[in-house]
């Protein structure tokens, strides 16, 4: 099976490259003009191994002569400039926007390799995991990585970034907020920083770092319980989780946490291979696609774990998260406690295209072992528990403070 990539929560699209009502039209019937050209055009698109089927793409002469009048109505009447490379792309854009899918994108050459960073998880920056509220757009911390330059800053879970060189992060997509606090190794930012119980703003400037961002952090609570956290699924996430369950087993690991919590998913390979590591044999997630292909992903029976496990959740746990909580569920293998999880159960692949540009596409549903599509609906945990502090407002962040880890804890001395 092909590579597949799932690059985490849908984000605000992007505008358009002209203002107005005539960019809708535009976008929506001139991109077809541009990528098929002829009238009438046959595509033969496979529809299982053995079968074909055919369909026609194409414009009509109505279509093709409006798409003429819009472009000289534009050239001749529109008061900006007019940029013919952000034009062009605003028709590709435009095409895959017209699928109403959050998950499916056109990239830019310029966004496809900023991409690529984000996957590999090397960049020069402050070292810090961000959300976006969907209803107000604030920017918040949600994770913030040892020895970096954002812990060195104070930085704090929870800390709101207002701005970052008076740039608004509730103005922008999350993607461009992230590419404005990137840069330049040694230059700095200055962030505008909004703290729960402090009444002044805070200001400060951070100086950007090359960072290479570990996806797994462990460590060994009371009771010889193992506590692994999970941030994403990407391409050396397997290997960072056998090497923190090899140390972790070393130091007499009885018991283990699994916490996806704010994990936005990421490689599915990645989240198979840890369901390998994990699971007696037998499928633990299958795809299925337009055609009603089927794809099994199995675990052999080469590694399985026999130790009481926890798996933490909440409605930022997507994609591959919920994958791995979905597997564990139907195999019985573990607790689930939180919140129910966001609710992504398709798989998107990356197109490169020949001029550097890419397009994301949703080609696959997924179900776990027992049937079920979450998308949509998410996954329900077996214990409810939504997320509170336990600390007082000067206490940083602990996981004995932590109410849903330190309900883990619970549950799995219980088991031991």
């Amino acid at each position: 099976m092909e590579e597949m990539e799932e690059q985490g929560l849908p984000q605000k699209k992007k505008s358009g490259f002209v203002p107005g009502l005539l960019v809708g039209i535009l976008i929506t019937a001139a991109v077809f003009l541009i990528l098929f050209f002829a009238l009438g055009k046959k595509v033969r698109m496979a529809a299982d191994e053995t079968e074909t089927k055919e369909r026609t793409i194409g414009l009509s002469e109505e279509a093709i002569s409006k798409i003429t009048a819009l472009e000289g109505l534009i050239e001749l009447n529109y008061l900006g400039e007019i940029d013919p490379e952000a034009e062009e792309n605003g028709l590709y854009k435009g095409l895959v926007e017209s699928l109403n899918d959050p998950y499916s994108e056109y990239y830019t050459a310029e966004e496809y390799e900023d991409n690529f960073t984000r996957v590999t998880k090397q960049y020069y920056g402050i070292g810090a995991t961000l959300t976006q509220d969907p209803d107000t757009n604030l920017v918040s911390v949600v994770y913030v990585y040892p020895d970096t330059p954002a812990e060195r800053a104070g930085l704090k879970v929870g800390d709101i970034l207002f701005s970052v060189d008076g740039i608004e992060g509730s103005s922008v997509t999350l993607d461009e907020y992230v590419d404005q606090i990137r840069g330049e190794a040694g230059s700095s930012i200055h962030v505008v920083v909004v703290r729960e119980g402090v009444d002044e703003d805070l200001e400060v400037d951070i100086t950007r770092e090359e960072i290479t961002l570990p996806t797994v952090q462990s460590e060994m609570l009371d009771d010889d319980i193992g506590y692994l956290y999970i941030s994403n699924f990407a391409a050396n996430t397997a290997e960072e989780f056998e090497e923190a369950v090899e140390d972790l087993t070393k130091q007499g690991m009885k018991a283990m946490i699994l916490d996806v919590r704010y994990n936005p998913g990421g490689i599915l390979s990645s989240v198979v291979q840890i369901l390998d590591d994990i699971l007696p044999r037998g499928t633990v997630v299958y795809t299925e696609d337009k055609y009603g292909k089927r794809t099994d992903e199995v675990s052999d029976d080469e590694h399985v774990m026999h130790l009481p496990i926890a798996v933490l959740i909440n409605e930022n746990s997507a994609s591959a998260s919920e994958i791995l909580a979905g597997a564990i569920r139907d195999y019985d293998y573990g607790t689930l406690i939180g919140t129910t999880t966001y609710g992504k159960g398709v798989v998107q692949k990356t197109f490169a295209l020949n001029d550097g540009s890419a397009v994301k596409l949703t080609i696959e549903e997924y179900f776990t072992p027992d049937g079920e599509n979450i998308n949509g609906k998410g996954i329900a945990p077996d214990i409810e528990l939504e997320y509170e502090f336990l600390g007082g407002d000067e206490d940083e962040y602990d996981y004995s403070l932590d109410n849903q880890v330190q309900k883990a804890v619970e549950v799995l001395k219980e088991q031991l």
